[in-house]
């Protein structure tokens, strides 16, 4: 497919079609789900599209007592209601065991197939964007859906070789060199030409997706205090500060190595419209410290818009009816903003706000 643009043919500022995707059923994604659609309020945003099954769905339900919230089930997308949250069946079986807290096959297997129903439904153009519940990646491993996560599966699914993880959190943003490999080859799998290709990325998805027409971005060393000047490991003197060199006489506005301890620990992200770390917990684990209850997931550098709460499957509060759905709310919200924004159409200011 390439990274041809998709789309299909609307009316200007139509709403957008979000589709969602119910994840692992054992976790705690049925639950924001239906958190953070119980308002009519997020319909003036867009039309929601759940993929996955009434059944599921109608156990939750009871469970948080939201019994009277009615929810259009229809056979595809093309049927649903702009004036309705919408669920698209994708997992016809008449029982559905659900164990919360519990890791089972079955649950693997409904995860994918409301993955791979959204992601026909996204390569038709009839969704806007996806915004995916979290899975476990031990359950849903076959032969048909072999991927360290939803990441690396819809990078495949759209033909996209350059992608990047990229952590959003309102003005805080950060991007991943490398993503879901272990840390013992994370150095031997880093190259000045990968760091450039994701700051690339990076600054490309800074301005399509979210209207910055001159970000700043800030790389991170890969060593304890970015080396100490090869004291500490070359890979800065080697590697990272080429790349930078490179792209600054090409005139874009990148700084760095930083040390990533003092570079979080003194706020100096503040600075930066976007941050690229050089792996995996670098990364993630100061961003989730400083955002975990509003970070989302996105997926830089795809032909479609795709999102994600920041959060795994939680199966230690999983139908405890205790979990925060505000990062799946943010999710949807900024799934929202970057469709609008490839369009050109104008950003729903604070739209966080409405639900507080």
């Amino acid at each position: 497919m390439n990274d041809r643009k998709i789309e299909k043919e609307r009316k200007p500022n139509q709403k957008p079609v979000i589709g969602i995707t119910m994840g692992d059923f054992n976790g705690i994604g049925t639950e924001v789900i239906l958190k953070a659609l119980s308002s009519n309020r997020i319909l003036k945003m867009c039309t929601p599209v759940i993929y996955g099954s009434m059944r599921v769905i109608s156990k939750y339900r009871k469970m948080m007592k939201l019994n009277d919230w009615f929810i259009n089930q229809v056979q595809s997308v093309q049927q649903v209601s702009s004036k309705k949250t919408n669920l698209v069946t994708t997992w016809h079986n008449r029982s559905v065991e659900i164990q919360p807290g519990r890791i089972t096959e079955e649950a693997g297997k409904f995860a994918i197939a409301s993955i791979k129903a959204a992601t026909e439904d996204l390569k038709k153009g009839l969704l806007d964007a996806v915004v995916t519940a979290p899975i476990n990646k031990n359950n849903v491993q076959n032969d048909e859906f072999n991927f360290p996560g939803h990441t690396e599966y819809f990078a495949e699914s759209f033909s996209s070789k350059n992608y990047l993880m990229l952590m959003v959190a309102e003005e805080l943003r950060v991007g991943l060199v490398t993503g879901h490999i272990p840390l013992e080859k994370v150095a031997e799998n880093i190259s000045q030409e990968l760091i450039i290709r994701k700051l690339q990325i990076l600054m490309s998805s800074l301005q399509k997706d979210f209207g910055i027409v001159k970000p700043k971005v800030a790389l991170l060393g890969l060593n304890p205090h970015a080396g100490e000047e090869g004291v500490l490991g070359t890979q800065e003197q080697k590697l990272i500060r080429p790349a930078i060199i490179d792209l600054k006489k090409k005139g874009n506005l990148v700084f760095g190595p930083y040390s990533p301890d003092g570079f979080f620990g003194r706020h100096e992200y503040r600075k930066f419209d976007g941050v690229l770390a050089m792996y995996h917990d670098q990364g993630l684990i100061p961003f989730k410290t400083l955002a975990f209850d509003r970070g989302v997931n996105f997926t830089a550098g795809l032909p479609i818009v795709r999102t994600s709460p920041d959060h795994g499957t939680a199966y230690d509060i999983a139908g405890k009816g205790i979990a925060d759905e505000t990062s799946m709310l943010c999710s949807i919200f900024q799934a929202v903003d970057i469709v609008k924004t490839r369009k050109g159409e104008k950003i729903a200011e604070n739209a966080v706000q409405m639900f507080q």
